[in-house]
């Protein structure tokens, strides 16, 4: 049994319209998925899978916290997760992920949620994640404040203009 097939979801076997489902996706979940974004966390996971007609709705929640790292000083740094996010899934002849419907192989009626609950949480993530306090930043102001160099060229530039 693989590290993931906790996360197997099966559409075929559903014995009622709506279906929820609750996981802990922690360092062992990030670290089996081997995303290159995200390799440590917490994240409460919940899932609501709601049958409709040729159709199945799967909305997620996630919450909690995941592990990025600095863009300034490529520390690792804690990044709040909070996000509703919702996965439509048809049956079909072979799988085919076309962006807003994922179909399945109606043979086989499973789908493995594992990557999307990854997915999902990445989404959150602002494009640019920097440390509120980060050292880097703050050494570098430092740094700019107290080098005679910097008003020197400032003195340059406004002889200039």
């Amino acid at each position: 049994m693989g590290k993931l097939d906790g996360y197997i979801v099966d559409l075929k076997g559903l014995s009622s319209d709506t279906v929820s489902y609750h996981w802990k996706a922690d360092n062992d979940f990030f670290s089996a998925v081997q995303g290159l974004e995200i390799k440590a966390g917490s994240l409460d996971v919940a899932l609501w899978v709601k049958q409709t007609s040729g159709t199945f709705e799967l909305e997620f929640q996630l919450k909690g916290e995941v592990e990025v790292t600095c863009d300034r000083c490529l520390e690792p740094m804690s990044q709040p997760i909070d996000a509703l996010c919702t996965l439509r899934v048809k049956m079909g002849e072979e799988y085919a992920d076309d962006g807003d419907v994922v179909t399945i192989p109606e043979r086989e009626g499973i789908i493995n949620v594992a990557w999307n609950i990854y997915e999902f949480a990445a989404l959150q993530i602002p494009l640019r994640h920097v440390h509120p306090d980060c050292p880097s930043l703050t050494s570098m102001e430092e740094e700019k404040e107290s080098d005679p160099r910097w008003e020197a060229l400032r003195e340059l530039v406004n002889t200039k203009s």
